[in-house]
């Protein structure tokens, strides 16, 4: 049997990765999580919501939502996280191209981790 993929403009986003769909939407485990539990949230329907696309920065159009859990004590001041999201997002963007150096989690484990979350869906 042939995976699945779901597709984000250039990447394909295998279908283990993914633990939550809907019509307009779907959520994923993250490539490179800033925190444990770190997931996306991908909707459809951002042309109709907000400004998106080439005038907003994007290489590929899109709305997405960046859940962090969050505990006492992660960040020394709770506003770090602020700065933190804004390293990764500077991180990502210069190595969108998925070079050698890029160091992502395997397929197996985002599996791993979309299938205990899928459970609570169900």
């Amino acid at each position: 049997m042939e995976a699945e993929y779901y597709t984000f403009g250039p990447y394909k986003i295998h279908e283990k990765e993914v633990f939550y769909t809907s019509q307009l939407s779907y959520a994923l485990v993250n490539l490179r999580p800033l925190l444990p539990g770190h997931i996306l949230f991908f909707q459809d329907i951002s042309h109709q919501l907000m400004e998106d696309g080439p005038q907003a920065g994007q290489t590929v159009p899109h709305m997405h939502v960046h859940i962090l859990p969050r505990k006492g004590g992660d960040f020394e001041k709770n506003d770090e996280i602020y700065d933190a999201i804004d390293m990764k997002e500077k991180e990502l963007k210069n190595k969108l191209d998925l070079d050698k150096d890029r160091k992502d989690r395997s397929l197996e484990e985002m599996a791993q981790e979309a299938d205990e979350l899928r459970k609570l869906f169900l």
